[in-house]
């Protein structure tokens, strides 16, 4: 879908061509993509959609949609998780590949999507660097604020055990919620994503996102001090960043955890460090032994969020940003919060991370940052690139290559 969405971004960046022809022909496939993708969520009983719509939850100043999933017989004060998915992708979709709902039937807990709407960003993607929508008591973080608050009462939730996590721009949008409202929050897990106030324009989106830029650990500090007015105590972080992302550079993982660190007064020394089904772990422990920072480092992988979707502890489905590399996030994140058993399988096996993905990151790093329409875009001359002859839209090889990328990319052509 990434690099379908690419396809008009190139057609609108050679205007003077006037190829109606390849525009026609793009839409056709874009549109083809979201039925294939559809088909794909009906291949069996975990693939169909499995959430339902929240009614009315209040005030929506981010125009979001509210999708929900909560399993029979949910006890009194269960817990909720809100999943925020990334760029190109839906809550069912997202759900689907993490396999967040297969484990709140087993642990018995709500889950809350929320989901972005093309109107607000035609990538799907949380703005998760535009100002309005990224501060307490406004924009997205508000209307995501005004879900939990009736989801929690609707169903007698745990007002303690609220948890946020989310992929990518989710993950991004989830570090805004848990800087603008820590009071709401137990605990947040932050996959592939980048810190609070590292970004407020599209040019400084891109540039985080490669690693280039990054403010300083206290400018950083303070945006996250100075996003409410709360004082502690203070959510616990997990954070997981693939190796070799090529899209989200490692580096904001580490500047994530500077910025919760400092919060929460602890050392820059991590308390120990051990091995987890073959990747890196890494815990930040206060002065009584409690995890109040996780850092997981997945070896060999690239954009996503990692999945097991083998044996006994299996969740999930493999797919485009969900990646079958032999650790469940899902999993682990529920045992760190807390709400899921803690007897973790530790086999020593790393599987490497589906190619899938590879193809899809440089339209996906193009759609992370798109904006709403009010937001200034990239200039047009920044998104030109040095395209070899050959592969330029105005040579009929051009128009082919970018055609059948397109398709394969789609799963519609091999």
């Amino acid at each position: 879908m990434c690099v379908v969405r690419s396809v008009a971004i190139v057609a609108a960046d050679h205007e003077e061509l006037r190829n109606s022809d390849l525009r026609k022909i793009s839409d056709t496939i874009t549109r083809l993509a979201a039925f294939h993708a559809g088909q794909g969520f009906q291949t069996n009983g975990q693939g169909r959609d499995r959430l339902s719509d929240l009614g009315d939850f209040g005030s929506n100043p981010g125009a979001l949609r509210a999708r929900i999933y909560v399993p029979d017989d949910l006890p009194e004060a269960a817990p909720l998780v809100v999943v925020l998915h990334g760029c190109t992708q839906t809550a069912a979709g997202y759900d689907h590949g993490s396999g967040w709902s297969q484990l709140a039937d087993q642990e018995s807990f709500a889950l809350l999507f929320p989901e972005q709407q093309r109107a607000n960003n035609p990538n799907l993607c949380f703005n998760w660097f535009v100002p309005s929508d990224t501060k307490r008591n406004g924009g997205e973080a508000l209307s995501i604020r005004r879900m939990i608050e009736a989801m929690a009462l609707a169903h007698g939730l745990d007002p303690k055990r609220i948890f946020i996590t989310g992929l990518s721009a989710g993950g991004a949008m989830t570090s805004a919620m848990l800087a603008c409202y820590p009071e709401v929050f137990a605990g947040g897990a932050i996959i592939a994503g980048l810190p609070y106030g590292s970004a407020k324009t599209v040019p400084e989106a891109f540039d985080r996102m490669r690693g280039h830029g990054m403010p300083s650990d206290p400018e950083l500090q303070k945006a996250l001090r100075d996003a409410s007015p709360h004082q502690g105590p203070w959510p616990s972080i997990s954070v997981w960043h693939g190796s070799t992302d090529q899209t989200v550079a490692s580096s904001n993982a580490d500047a994530i955890v500077e910025q919760w660190r400092a919060v929460h007064g602890l050392d820059a020394r991590s308390t120990r460090s051990e091995m987890v089904d073959g990747h890196s772990r890494r815990v930040w422990c206060n002065a009584q032994g409690q995890e109040l920072i996780e850092e997981y480092r997945i070896a060999r992988m690239g954009h996503g969020t990692p999945l097991d979707t083998a044996g006994d502890a299996a969740l999930g489905a493999g797919g485009p940003y969900m990646l079958d590399i032999g650790i469940s996030s899902t999993r682990h994140i529920a045992r760190f919060w807390g709400i899921a058993k803690q007897s973790v399988k530790r086999a020593a096996k790393t599987k490497p991370a589906k190619a899938n993905n590879a193809a899809l990151a440089p339209g996906f790093a193009r759609a992370f940052s798109m904006p709403k329409a009010r937001v200034p875009n990239v200039p047009h001359s920044a998104k030109r690139a040095n395209i070899p002859p050959s592969q330029k839209p105005n040579s009929a090889a051009g128009i082919r290559k970018v055609i059948e990328d397109a398709l394969r990319s789609a799963g519609l052509m091999h």
